[in-house]
């Protein structure tokens, strides 16, 4: 059965970075779009980025735009997300998942999701 397991995340001041990673197990990943969300407490689970199969085609948030970086590495079955600058409106729980359609935000277009990793940013 396929599963994906996120880790990095952690605490952080404000202006740090963070480097979340998502490995899934199985052949298919490659074939897969891949997105991470985030859900902050009482909150509903919003999107933050995703990419294509093949990492040419990256899709972002407007919040999270110009400070994180989504990529993958298909040969390690591995989907990365580089977050600078964070504020503490970032703390959240951070999901990775994965899609057979093209990068996009609507949560219900991923089939599979990994069990998150808490990002918690002070101020």
């Amino acid at each position: 059965q396929v599963q994906l397991v996120e880790s990095g995340g952690g605490l952080v001041q404000a202006g740090g970075s963070l480097r979340l990673s998502c490995e899934a197990s199985g052949r298919t990943f490659s074939s897969w779009t891949m997105g991470w969300f985030r859900q902050a407490p009482g909150k509903e689970r919003e999107f933050v980025a995703a990419i294509s199969w093949s990492g040419g085609s990256t899709y972002y948030a407007d919040s999270v735009k110009g400070r994180f970086t989504i990529s993958r590495d298909n040969a390690k079955n591995t989907v990365y997300l580089q977050m600078d600058s964070l504020s503490p409106g970032d703390t959240a729980i951070y999901y990775c998942a994965s899609s057979r359609f093209y990068p996009q935000h609507a949560t219900q277009a991923y089939h599979l999701w990994g069990q998150g990793t808490q990002v918690t940013v002070s101020s």
